[in-house]
C-alpha cells in the first residue's frame, strides 16, 4: 500500500447514461484518487463508488451495482482475494480488475484471483501513474465493459466454422501438425487452464510455445500454473534452448519468444526488438517464426484477449499453408484479438473455448 492510506466513507457520483461504471476499491485515499483522476479524464468512464476494503464494496454493491471494479489486493478488514467471491455474486456478470504489485507474491495472489473469478489485473504503479498505465487502465476497462458502449461483432466476425469462406486456393494444403503456438491477452490465463486441464492424461507428440501478455515474474508463474494443471513440463522459454516434443514454453514477459534453426537444430530464441502492437512478449513475432520453420506443419490459436495481435503473424502462418483457429466471440472475455484473426478469413475455424480444448487435444495427441 501507498503510504497516506485512510479509510473515509464510501463515495461515489451519479454516473452518466450509457457509461461504464466503475468501483474503485483500495485502502488509500492516494491511489483512490490518481485512479479516479485518471477515469473522469475519459467521457465513457463513470466512477460511481469508492470503497476502502473489501466488506464495504459488497455493501456499496447492493446500492450501487456497477460494470467493473477496479481492487485492490492487499486491505485492511477484507482483503481483495477475500472479498472477491463475494463482489461476483453480489452483481452477477461484473469484471473484476486485480491492482497487483509486481513481486512474487502480488503475481502468486494475482493467479488466484485470476482462478476465482477476476477478469484481469494491472500493476499497481508504484508512485504517480505514467502515460502507459493510464492508456492501460482505460483500455482495459473499456475493452471488459465493451458490449455496454457498441452493439454486438457484425456477424462477418463471429461466423460459425461452417461459414468461413474457404481459402484461397494458392495456400497450399496443411501437413501434419509438429508444433503449435497459442497466443492469449485478457482473460488469457483462464482460457490456458481450461485448455491444459484437457491435456492432462496425453502426453502431446509436439511442442506447444505460448506467449501471453504479461510482465516479468508473471510469465514465469502461468507457466507453472500450466504444469499443475496439465501435468507436462512448462517453463519460460530460455535462450538457446532446444525445442523438444511435449514441452510447454512461455515467452518470458519483457522478451519476444521465438523459434530458429541453428546447426540443424530447433532452439528457442528469446528477442529484445521492440514492442509490437504495444506488446512485448507479442504474438506476431511468434507466429512468423514458426511459419518460416514448419510452414503448413504448424498450427496457430488465438484465445482471448483485446488488440490485435497475432492477426498479421497469423496470416503469414495461414498463407504459408498452416492451421489458424480463433476462440469465438461468446466464450471470450474480450473479443479483440480472435475477431482481428477471425476477420481475415483464414481461420480454419472459429470455436468456443471447450471445443478449442478437444481441438487442440486432438491436433497434440
Amino acid at each position: 500500500m501507498l503510504p497516506g492510506s485512510s479509510k473515509p466513507p464510501i463515495s461515489g457520483s451519479v454516473p452518466a447514461s450509457g457509461s461504464i461504471k466503475v468501483m474503485l476499491v483500495d485502502d488509500s485515499a492516494i491511489v483512490r484518487s490518481l485512479v479516479g483522476r485518471i477515469l473522469a479524464e475519459e467521457p465513457a468512464i463513470t466512477v460511481a463508488a469508492q470503497a476502502s476494503n473489501g466488506e464495504q464494496a459488497i455493501a456499496a454493491l447492493a446500492r450501487t451495482p456497477v460494470d467493473v471494479v477496479v481492487l485492490d489486493i492487499e486491505m485492511p478488514v477484507m482483503d481483495g482475494l477475500t472479498a472477491l467471491p463475494g463482489i461476483l455474486k453480489a452483481v452477477p456478470g461484473v469484471k473484476v480488475i486485480m491492482l497487483s504489485s509486481l513481486t512474487q507474491r502480488g503475481a502468486t495472489v494475482t493467479f488466484q484471483a485470476l482462478r476465482a473469478g477476476a477478469a484481469d489485473y494491472i500493476p499497481k504503479p508504484s508512485a504517480g501513474a505514467d502515460a502507459g498505465f493510464k492508456r492501460e487502465l482505460i483500455d482495459k476497462i473499456k475493452s471488459l465493459a465493451a458490449r455496454k458502449l457498441r452493439p454486438a461483432t457484425p456477424a462477418a466476425a463471429t461466423r460459425p466454422a461452417a461459414a468461413i469462406p474457404p481459402r484461397p486456393a494458392a495456400i497450399p494444403p496443411s501437413g501434419p501438425v509438429e508444433v503449435l503456438a497459442i497466443g492469449s491477452s485478457t482473460g488469457g490465463p483462464q482460457a490456458l487452464f481450461d485448455i491444459f486441464a484437457k491435456l492432462r492424461t496425453i502426453k502431446p507428440r509436439i511442442p506447444i510455445l505460448i506467449t501471453q501478455h504479461m510482465p516479468p515474474t508473471f510469465t514465469g508463474i502461468l507457466a507453472e500454473h500450466i504444469a499443475q494443471t496439465s501435468g507436462l513440463p512448462s517453463a519460460e522459454g530460455k535462450d538457446g534452448e532446444k525445442i523438444v516434443a511435449g514441452r510447454v514454453y512461455v515467452a518470458p514477459g519483457g522478451k519476444h519468444m521465438l523459434a530458429e534453426r541453428k546447426g540443424g537444430e530447433l532452439l528457442i530464441k528469446l528477442s529484445d526488438a521492440p514492442p509490437e502492437n504495444f506488446c512485448k512478449p507479442a504474438v506476431d513475432p511468434m507466429f512468423r517464426s514458426i511459419s518460416a520453420i514448419w510452414g503448413n506443419r504448424a498450427a496457430a490459436v488465438v484465445l482471448t484477449g483485446m488488440g490485435t495481435d497475432g492477426a498479421k503473424g497469423g496470416r503469414v502462418l495461414a498463407e504459408a499453408g498452416g492451421q489458424l483457429y480463433a476462440q469465438d466471440e461468446a466464450t471470450c472475455v474480450v473479443y479483440g484479438m480472435p475477431a482481428a484473426v477471425a476477420q481475415t478469413g483464414l481461420c480454419k475455424a472459429i470455436l468456443p473455448l471447450g471445443e478449442m480444448g478437444e481441438l487442440i487435444r486432438k491436433l497434440v495427441s
